[in-house]
């Protein structure tokens, strides 16, 4: 019965520096429901994302159907969420949140080309949910931290996917611990949403089954 029921795959955290240079997507076996990784340039795989931003824009693209489009910031860019008939209550979401706020986001990776032969990265979103900016600081530290690790396990001789990235990026894996480092430092300026932290910070983190990643 076990094999009957599909595991969930972990959320791994990334910033958006991070996401928006990985394009390069695989599979780890030949059969065509298998899941399908964004290979991050430190070196790990993420079928799912989990990342926490300030919503600064959203905009209903569709044309026959609602289908939404977010920009969500962390310390070190952007995400691009879209949403639309399939992601029902992550299109309900972001109709109903007023930029600014604090989302928490689990999604799924999603690439394409644009005509000029670039890759583009953005979010397929399982949920999004409203936080407030205790929530935001523990994920820009958490993340940072698994950040620092990849970079720091990035020359381990066993570690595959870095040796993946090593072929299909051309990046070195610093410049992501420089932001990593820059986004600790932003912690210590002032808040860019007024108002102060209050609610309960554990709920949407917790619900995030990502631990390691």
């Amino acid at each position: 019965m076990s094999q009957s029921t599909p595991t969930r795959e972990v959320a791994r955290r990334a910033f958006a520096s991070e996401f928006n240079d990985a394009g390069y997507t695989f599979k780890e076996s030949d059969d065509e429901r298998a899941p399908v990784y964004l290979l991050l340039p430190t070196g790990e795989s993420a079928n799912r994302v989990f990342f926490v931003g300030t919503l600064t824009e959203r905009e209903d693209v569709g044309e026959d159907n609602e289908y939404w489009r977010a920009r969500i910031v962390d310390p070190t860019g952007t995400f691009f969420v879209y949403a639309g008939q399939y992601q029902p209550e992550a299109a309900s979401a972001i109709r109903e949140l007023e930029p600014p706020a604090y989302v928490a986001v689990v999604g799924k990776p999603r690439t394409y080309e644009t005509d000029d032969g670039t890759i583009r990265v953005s979010v397929r979103p399982e949920s999004i949910t409203e936080v407030d900016a205790t929530v935001r600081d523990r994920w820009v530290v958490e993340t940072a931290e698994r950040t620092l690790e990849r970079v720091a396990a990035f020359e381990d001789d066993g570690n595959e996917y870095a040796r993946m990235a090593r072929d299909q990026y051309e990046i070195d894996p610093e410049t992501y611990k420089a932001a990593a480092l820059s986004a600790l430092e932003d912690l210590d300026e002032s808040d860019e949403l007024a108002g102060t932290d209050g609610g309960s910070t554990d709920a949407p983190v917790d619900a995030v089954d990502a631990p390691g990643s």
